[in-house]
């Protein structure tokens, strides 16, 4: 009977340990979204209002054109030579993502975006 209940604690401790290592597991997902991410410099001379505009722009733009899914537009953190601005975009699919770059509301924001842009950098990823 001892025998018994040791071999049954031995097994509810093992059952216990193992639960507890799937809880804890990380899990993610690679999504087949496309992601537009812009890491940019405003020029020096820009006005806080003109950059604040710039960035509030692209989520006035994301609305207009179909496809888009997400937009990222509050900075946290950017690296490299003085950028201090940075903006995701989510794109349902790879046709979402052509669209826009020819959209009118794409054109529209960039004659703004353009005249305090210094300089930026571009990345789009997907899975």
């Amino acid at each position: 009977m001892k025998t018994r209940n040791l071999i049954l604690s031995i097994c509810a401790a093992a059952l216990l340990f193992c639960a507890g290592g799937l809880v804890g597991a990380n899990r993610f997902s690679k999504p087949s979204t496309i992601l537009h991410v812009v890491t940019l410099r405003f020029k020096a001379a820009a006005s806080p209002e003109a950059r604040t505009a710039a960035i509030k722009g692209v989520e006035k733009m994301a609305a207009e054109i179909p496809g888009v899914k997400s937009v990222w537009t509050k900075t946290l953190k950017v690296q490299g030579d003085n950028y201090n601005a940075a903006f995701v975009i989510e794109f349902e699919n790879q046709k979402a993502f052509e669209v826009y770059a020819d959209h009118a509301a794409h054109k529209e924001w960039e004659k703004s975006y353009l005249e305090v842009r210094d300089q930026s950098t571009t990345h789009d990823i997907t899975n």
